[in-house]
This record gives C-alpha cells, sequence and structure tokens, in this order.
C-alpha cells in the first residue's frame, strides 16, 4: 500500500532527525577538533548534555531499519532479491550502529577524566570494542548505496533516475566537501554527516514516494 511507503519513509526521515539531534550534543566541538587523535573532540562537553544526546540518539536509531525498509519497497521492481539484500545489509548496520551510539556518552565521561595510565586504557579497549562497530556501519551504508544506484539507473525502480546522484555516500562526502571548503558551516555538520546525508535522502525519497501510482503498492 502507498500509505505503507509513506509511513515509512516519515519513520525514516524522523531516525534521521533524532539521531541528528543526539549526536549533534554528542559530538559537537566548537573547536571542530574532529581530526586530532583520540577522543579529544570530546573534552569539555557537559555531561547533561551527553545524557541527552545518548537518549536521542538511542531511541532515534531504532526508527533507522524502518527507513532501510521504505527504500527496499521503493527499489524492489527493479529487482527483488537484491533490493532485500540492501535492506537486510543496511538494517544489520543501523542495529549495529544503535549499540555504538549508545556508547558515545560513556566515552564522553572518560574525556573528561585525568588522562591516567587505567584511564588510557579504557579509552583504548573502547577503541578495539566500538569503533570497529562505526566501520560496520560505513561499509552497510556504502553497499546500500551501490545498490541503490544501480538499481535507480535502471530505470525500473520508483525512482527517477536522476536519484541515483543522491545516495546516501554521496551526500556524507558532500558534508565533508563542505568542512573543507567552508570549515565554519562544516563543523556543524561533520558530527552528523551520516543523519545530514539521510535526512536529504528520505526527503527526496519521500517527492518521489508521492508520485507514484496507487496502484505501484
Amino acid at each position: 500500500m502507498k500509505s505503507t511507503l509513506i509511513l515509512t519513509g516519515i519513520l525514516g526521515l524522523f531516525a534521521s532527525i533524532f539521531v541528528g539531534i543526539g549526536e549533534y550534543l554528542l559530538h559537537y566541538d566548537p573547536l571542530a577538533r574532529f581530526a586530532e587523535g583520540g577522543f579529544v573532540f570530546m573534552q569539555g562537553i557537559a555531561e547533561h548534555r551527553t545524557t541527552i544526546g545518548h537518549f536521542f540518539g538511542v531511541f532515534g536509531a531504532t526508527l533507522y531499519p524502518v527507513g532501510c525498509y521504505h527504500i527496499y519497497l521503493m527499489l524492489r521492481s527493479a529487482n527483488q532479491p537484491a533490493a532485500k539484500t540492501a535492506f537486510f545489509v543496511s538494517a544489520f548496520g543501523f542495529i549495529v550502529g544503535a549499540v555504538w551510539i549508545s556508547s558515545r556518552a560513556h566515552i564522553s565521561s572518560l574525556m573528561q577524566l585525568p588522562q591516567t595510565a587505567d584511564i588510557t586504557h579504557l579509552i583504548e579497549l573502547y577503541e578495539l570494542r566500538y569503533e570497529v562497530l562505526l566501520t560496520v556501519v560505513r561499509i552497510a551504508v556504502l553497499v546500500l548505496s551501490i545498490v541503490f544506484i544501480w538499481l535507480t539507473l535502471t530505470g525500473r525502480s520508483n525512482y527517477p533516475r536522476w536519484m541515483a546522484v543522491f545516495n546516501p555516500f554521496v551526500l556524507i562526502l558532500v558534508s565533508f566537501a563542505i568542512y573543507l571548503v567552508a570549515p565554519e558551516i562544516g563543523k556543524h555538520l561533520m558530527p552528523i554527516a551520516l543523519n545530514v546525508a539521510f535526512f536529504t535522502f528520505f526527503l527526496l525519497s519521500l517527492k518521489s514516494a508521492k508520485a507514484v501510482p496507487q496502484q505501484g503498492q
């Protein structure tokens, strides 16, 4: 049903908004120390800010797999097995991502403490146990984007061919490009680049979904 298509797209949009708010509260650094080693950019972030960000991020992340289902519904007419693969890979990635974002308030707390040998060891353990999860998310988004480009360019999906340019991976790169060209703007996008990308993507996807004939669902 077309209502399912629209609803899942809206929930995907909400996911990008809520997680975006959460990550901004957890990660934004006015000094933009994102390229420095470790988690220096987290130093000086207030505890109440990370606590609020934690709950926005965790609860918002639960909606991302629904957004992935929306993408599947939009792509399945082009190639259902490929669309289904993209759905499972991306949904898995976002489930892992929910675990990752639930850890960010903890590493932020560690960064507010004097950097003793014990604290440094705990930070190293955190990197080993949790930063690999972020890599899983990135790979999942890349796989989703590749399948999205392929199926959109066939002209048989519910997306117009021009939407292939606005795949999530490219939209994430745009945030990085803005940071390089206009750092004062980009420093607000960098902490939430993935969410900015999916916010833009779901907005455009909902526009495409509204144009889908009722009988196409």
